[in-house]
């Protein structure tokens, strides 16, 4: 896995944020948030994977490699490394295809027991969790309490930057602002209303 070195983190560092929205249809919205840190929201993306599928690493690679904002943006977040149910998500090759850090984002610990278990009813089951295992270490994540932390993985970047960035970008939750900004729109654009943990 290539790691970038230690860099210079900007208090204004670009930040894409992706998250999904509901599981209400067979095809999923995601939604990404362009940040600058932690406090201005500079574009917001919009793209479509499909529910428990194997599209959502190249579709985030396009989305990310097609905007105006590619060229300013830093890092790229994501809300977990599956999306639309079980569409697993390879945060090396898109680390390989579009040069820019991933950080994974996890409210809890994974429990891999059960992830194996429920990926075992839908093909390509073996592959779905070589893509998860393939994220590698999770590191804990203090933000704005203690006493609830945060969860990452990362590629492309070493933990101590991922860390930094994930606290930088931290201002209104413990859930970085990009991850929680993008979670409000694609709830809020498929089900009226913004809903969950935010």
């Amino acid at each position: 896995m290539i790691v970038t070195s230690r860099f210079h983190i900007k208090p204004e560092i670009r930040i894409l944020g992706i998250d999904d929205s509901a599981l209400t249809s067979d095809k999923i919205i995601i939604i990404g948030a362009v940040f600058r840190g932690g406090e201005w929201l500079d574009g917001v993306l919009r793209s479509v994977i499909t529910r428990d599928g194997m599209d959502a690493t190249d579709i985030i690679i396009e989305m990310i490699t097609s905007t105006k904002h590619y060229g300013q943006i830093r890092v790229v977040m994501l809300d977990g490394v599956t999306y639309g149910g079980f569409n697993p998500v390879d945060i090396v090759h898109i680390h390989k295809k579009t040069g820019l850090p991933v950080i994974v984002i996890m409210r809890a610990c994974p429990d891999f027991g059960n992830i194996k278990a429920a990926l075992w009813n839908l093909p390509e089951s073996q592959e779905r969790l070589n893509i998860i295992r393939r994220a590698g270490r999770i590191m804990r994540v203090v933000t704005k309490d203690a006493s609830n932390p945060i969860y990452i993985q990362c590629a492309g970047i070493d933990m101590d930057n991922a860390r930094r960035i994930v606290q930088l970008s931290s201002t209104r939750s413990n859930v970085p602002e990009p991850i929680r900004v993008a979670h409000l729109i694609a709830t809020g654009v498929v089900c009226g209303e913004s809903r969950g943990k935010a």
